[in-house]
């Protein structure tokens, strides 16, 4: 018997490691391949195992590079050392070239030691994941066995079709391979729009130990190498299989496509062909050679000229399929990133059985209201936000052939802005009021942040976001590899992204920024993708959200402590969505929500939504704070571009009111304005205590910048009681000023400065509501208290929300052809453009 059966090492361990000058070197065996990796075993610490085999002189620290280590224990606890691995890689023909280096990739180091630990063999090459089904992938598989196992029994001649309605990162792919399994199914066909996500279907069916003998048909393949005994998936476009030769024929390389009697065809990511004229925004913005070849190409049940038996149809994103009631009831899998989240939640760890739903991070939504200097020059989109495309928008320049942004200066502000570098025109802080996180400046973001995505409008913003970046104005960017996944040297569909994948590598020594217009948005996956930067226009849900979950793929490696599936590191557990352009943000949150399951026992959309806020939070900055959302607020959102919590927050900010040293030195000198500060805010003595804050703070700014030393104890507890004074006082004049839009909401006179209506139109109305008099409120306003850009901005924001309730706005000819704000009154025209977005 095997000793190790008695005494099993403490932490037995395989590892595998290479060095620069064999990284790339070519094989000189039967095999080919670049790269030569050494294969050892120890029981301590591999970092430290490895160090002792290089010399102390050398010049760097670490002259090497690890590339995977995992335990050396079989399945029935026995160990097993390196060269039990030597010998199996050399049975395999893969060549030796001295002592413990070997020509092999980390996958076919990974296959072997699977064997091993299995103790069995597998014969195609790479063959090492052994990853299960989760629940809900095992519950979509039986349900649909069983829908099509009952349309063979009741109605054999008859093609079924079932939809999974899966959110992105379901593991679609594997759980269709499993499906496949049970139902003892040999030709398979996979259709897609998409070409880009022929890598996952390949890697997922030769890479599992589950899918032995499988053989897998790509776009590059041919089919006459097939081995026809075997079983098959055959992976190809709408263009490739419904196409036709300029004389009208099958494309030769799909004839033996049509003459198979397939078992079952698979239409992934079938939300791209459901419907005629949204399609278009679907496809890579660059590539418009490709829909175009798709037109007249869409998947239609009576003409597919196939002989099919089962249709199974896959998509995160199927809203207009679930609303033309394509599908019943039992022909329909639902599963939700709610779903999702909540069973991470609900799992039982007392079992002692792995989580598999702690690696799929939660995501976070973070939208913001940018500064009106900067948006400015591009309020022309939807409900006149910050118009993505038109702030975003490029084209080349003759003279340099270089793409270049019309609005560059903005652009650069704008990068400066996200990573907190950005001072408005006023400012003498960031440009944003109350300190929002900001995805380059926040601490906890930045260091979340390793690898974003961005989307833009077009191949020539990419470019030219490219080219601003590489500035040496922009040296804070230069830390992160710009990768342009745009224009027809990026590739076309899978070759695009391989660049990425290369750029990236594992992820946690390397940081980078990948651009794109439409490449990569869906179907593929890059774990180390943190963040997404959605900075392009789009009133599709489908296309915003089927962007936005590329960054929700589980990022993790594996310890060397244990075979356990949780023996891992999970590397991103919160994954993020920033948006500039908050109402269209909110209410495709809203549609999506309203949308994604038809069948929900949750019937309410607003019950709806705050089910899938309770795991997906919306965090929106408004340029008075940063404020997470409820569900009655993004609804409200959804209809007015705002919210009634986000419009009485606004009436809370400290952003209306002007309490500098000036405007309390003027207080504390006039005795009528002390005497109206006093009745407003229950202050006594407010006198007293302005001049002695005033007085205090400037004998502190003296002493500091005359002494050069750092403030005292003492000081610090004075410094602390003026912020305290201060704080106070805005919070009671701010509790005068909520009840501003009360008096707001009972007055019909909408065309009217609000001024107007409180000294000429209502003041007894103002007093009753308010608690002082006119007079009282005409001295506050000219002594500058209240800040007029920002009233007329909240004020604003009311009416807009007001208007879609208001009764009398159901005619356009009743409506006022003017709207007043604090002191300004705007035309009709201005007002809907700027607020209501028609």
């Amino acid at each position: 018997m095997d000793s190790s059966s008695f005494s099993r090492p403490r932490h037995p361990k395989i590892y595998a490691f290479t060095t620069p000058q064999y990284k790339f070197a070519t094989w000189k065996g039967e095999k080919s391949g670049t790269g030569l990796i050494k294969i050892g075993y120890t029981e301590r610490d591999v970092s430290e195992r490895v160090k002792e085999q290089f010399s102390s002189v050398s010049p760097e620290e670490n002259p090497f590079e690890i590339l995977h280590f995992e335990s050396a224990i079989k399945e029935d606890n026995t160990t097993f050392r390196d060269s039990e691995v030597h010998r199996r890689l050399k049975n395999k023909g893969f060549r030796q070239v001295r002592n413990e280096w070997f020509e092999c990739t980390v996958d076919d180091l990974k296959q072997v030691i699977t064997e091993i630990k299995r103790q069995a063999t597998y014969k195609t090459r790479g063959r090492h994941r052994t990853y299960k089904m989760r629940p809900e992938q095992e519950r979509a598989v039986t349900l649909t066995a069983d829908y099509f196992n009952s349309v063979q029994t009741d109605e054999p001649d008859v093609a079924s079709h079932f939809l999974w309605n899966a959110k992105m990162r379901f593991g679609k792919t594997f759980a269709t391979y499993k499906l496949a399994q049970k139902m003892n199914w040999t030709r398979v066909l996979v259709l897609t729009y998409k070409p880009a996500v022929e890598m996952a279907w390949k890697d997922d069916l030769l890479s599992h130990i589950d899918f032995e003998g499988w053989q897998f048909i790509g776009h590059n393949d041919d089919y006459s190498e097939v081995d026809e005994q075997r079983p098959i998936v055959w992976f190809a476009s709408f263009q490739d299989i419904l196409g036709r030769t300029r004389e009208g024929r099958i494309k030769p390389k799909f004839e033996a496509a049509h003459l198979i009697e397939w078992d079952c065809v698979v239409l992934d990511e079938y939300h791209y062909g459901a419907w005629r004229e949204s399609a278009k925004e679907l496809y890579d913005a660059e590539n418009k050679k490709e829909f175009l070849s798709s037109v007249g190409q869409e998947f239609d049940r009576d003409t597919f000229p196939l002989n099919v038996r089962q249709y199974l149809y896959l998509s995160g994103t199927p809203f207009r399929i679930l609303a033309s009631g394509e599908f019943l009831e039992n022909q329909i899998y639902n599963w939700s990133y709610a779903d999702e989240q909540r069973a991470k939640l609900a799992w039982d760890d007392s079992s002692g059985t792995y989580n598999p739903y702690v690696e799929l991070p939660t995501m976070k939504m973070l939208t913001y209201e940018i500064p009106e200097e900067i948006r400015d020059i591009a309020l022309q989109g939807v409900q006149n936000e910050f118009d993505l495309n038109e702030f975003f928008n490029a084209k080349v320049n003759d003279e340099t052939g270089e793409c270049e942004f019309t609005y560059e200066d903005e652009v650069q502000r704008w990068l400066d802005l996200i990573r907190g570098a950005y001072f408005g025109k006023n400012a003498t802080t960031v440009g944003l009021p109350g300190d929002p996180p900001l995805p380059f400046k926040d601490v906890y973001l930045k260091s979340s942040l390793r690898h974003s995505f961005w989307f833009l409008p077009s191949v020539a913003s990419c470019r030219a976001m490219a080219n601003l970046l590489s500035r040496s104005s922009n040296s804070f960017y230069h830390e992160y590899r710009v990768i342009v996944a745009a224009g027809e040297s990026a590739g076309v569909g899978v070759k695009a992204l391989e660049p990425v994948r290369d750029a990236i590598g594992e992820g946690i020594t390397t940081k980078s920024i990948t651009l794109s217009c439409g490449k990569l948005t869906t179907g593929v996956t890059v774990p180390p993708w943190t963040g997404i930067f959605i900075l392009r226009n789009t009133t599709s849900p489908e296309t915003y959200f089927q962007a936005a979950f590329r960054v929700q793929s589980p990022w993790y490696s594996d310890n060397p402590a244990g075979e356990a599936e949780e023996d891992k590191t999970i590397h991103k557990s919160e994954c993020y969505v920033f948006d500039f352009a908050p109402s269209r943000a909110l209410t495709l949150i809203a549609e999506y929500t309203s949308k994604f399951d038809n069948n929900s026992e949750v019937a309410k959309i607003e019950d709806r939504t705050g089910e899938f806020l309770e795991f997906l939070p919306v965090l929106c900055y408004d340029g008075y704070g940063m404020r997470e959302l409820d569900a009655g607020s993004l609804l409200d959102y959804m209809a007015t571009g705002t919210s009634a919590t986000m419009i009485a927050k606004r009436w809370q900010s400290s952003q209306l009111l002007n309490m500098g040293d000036a405007i309390l030195s003027e207080i504390a000198g006039r005795q009528g304005v002390l005497d109206i500060m006093e009745k407003i805010t229950a202050f006594r003595n407010l006198n007293k205590d302005i001049t002695r804050v005033l007085s205090s703070e400037r004998t502190l700014k003296k002493t500091k910048r005359e002494r050069g030393t750092p403030v005292t104890t003492q000081e610090k507890i004075q410094e602390r009681e003026n912020q305290k004074f201060r704080r106070a006082l805005r919070e009671k004049l701010l509790k005068f000023l909520t009840r501003i839009p009360l008096f707001m909401y009972m007055t019909d006179f909408r065309e009217l400065t609000l001024t107007d209506v409180i000294f000429n139109v209502e003041p007894e109305l103002f007093e009753e509501v308010c608690g002082i008099t006119v007079e009282e409120f005409k001295q506050l306003c000219e002594l500058g208290v209240f800040k007029s850009r920002e009233m007329n901005s909240a004020i604003f924001a009311f009416k807009r929300f007001e208007e879609s309730s208001l009764n009398y706005a159901s005619s356009e000819t009743t409506l006022s052809q003017s709207v007043g704000g604090f002191d300004t009154i705007i035309s009709r025209d201005e007002f809907e453009a700027e607020y209501l977005g028609d």
